[in-house]
């Protein structure tokens, strides 16, 4: 399918620079940009590729200022935000995509299971008893739903996630280690997308409870009896321990760890390997390990680099005190 750069800047609300005519049928990175494709330039870094990208259309903030000369063959579509732009491109383009649905007969559901209107089961997908899901859900392979659990409507979940497994949940003894039983399940709400080999445990009872609109990447674990608010996103390997409550429209840097049993606010930032041992407020941004704000841990990180001269002054100053008193 072909579109001009006049039709795409009348979809995205951007103003054409160069030939409204230019016709692209496809995307590209701006660093490997080839004839009748669309890049976009968001990233300050990437600047320098525009001035020799093969790309017949580049999206550009307004504000942008380029001082090189372009190349001849170039259009430019300038608008407001240019990621935003091209994310809109590309949704548009994977709606116009054939999309798959039904159940594989790799798939395994239970009888007991309600799989909702236009969903897709993917091979060696495992859905168990009792599990409901919505909707317009893509289970891609090799996931696997435990017992019990509940999907709601327009979830995603990729390859090798496992949803509803038991909580880690062991009672010690003199004897060892008691298994105590996990017999709750997942909640997961609408709009939620699920990363590869991400695993969600269910409640030792209740539910643990992803709302809706969160997104999680992939290698990431939510432990039993959590809740995850709406809209917040987490980065990849991040891990939170059981019965936390996660705010509203949270941000979590990748690797990050979260303690058992506190409370995070809504519209918190969490930076990468970030250890939270404690609750956060409202609109916090934290870093480091355990956290701190994150304004006091970048000063904290300058004062580090310092640290050996610091040393040395302090051992010269110690000299100079026992000279003082001989």
């Amino acid at each position: 399918m072909e579109f001009t750069a006049k039709q795409i800047a009348e979809f995205i609300q951007g103003r054409v620079e160069g030939d409204e005519n230019a016709a692209i049928n496809s995307f590209a990175k701006i660093e490997e940009g080839r004839e009748g494709a669309i890049s976009f330039l968001s990233n300050s870094k990437y600047t320098h590729y525009i001035y020799n990208t093969k790309s017949t259309v580049c999206l550009v903030d307004e504000s942008l200022t380029l001082e090189g000369k372009l190349p001849e063959t170039l259009t430019l579509i300038r608008v407001k935000s240019a990621y935003e732009a091209v994310s809109k491109l590309l949704t548009l383009y994977d709606s116009m995509m054939p999309k798959k649905t039904g159940v594989h007969p790799l798939a395994f559901v239970s009888e007991s299971a309600k799989v909702g209107e236009n969903c897709y089961i993917g091979p060696f997908a495992c859905i168990g008893e009792g599990v409901v899901i919505g909707d317009n859900c893509r289970i891609n392979p090799n996931v696997v739903i435990y017992d019990g659990c509940k999907l709601g409507n327009n979830v995603v979940l990729h390859s090798g996630c496992v949803i509803g497994a038991d909580g880690f949940g062991f009672a010690p003894t003199e004897h060892g280690y008691d298994k105590i039983p996990q017999i709750g399940i997942v909640v997961i709400e609408d709009n939620v997308e699920i990363g590869a080999n991400t695993c969600i445990d269910r409640s030792t009872m209740g539910a643990t409870i992803i709302r809706k609109g969160v997104k999680l990447d992939n290698l990431i674990q939510i432990a039993h009896n959590v809740e995850v608010g709406e809209n917040t996103v987490m980065a990849s390997q991040v891990g939170v321990s059981g019965s936390t409550k996660i705010g509203q429209w949270c941000m979590f840097g990748g690797q990050s760890g979260i303690s058992g049993h506190i409370k995070i606010g809504n519209q918190v930032q969490i930076g990468p390997q970030c250890g939270v041992i404690s609750t956060i407020k409202d609109q916090q941004k934290v870093m480091g390990s355990p956290q701190i704000d994150a304004k006091e841990y970048f000063r904290s990180y300058a004062m580090f680099h310092k640290l050996p001269e610091l040393y040395k002054e302090i051992e010269e100053l110690k000299k100079q005190i026992e000279e003082l008193k001989k």
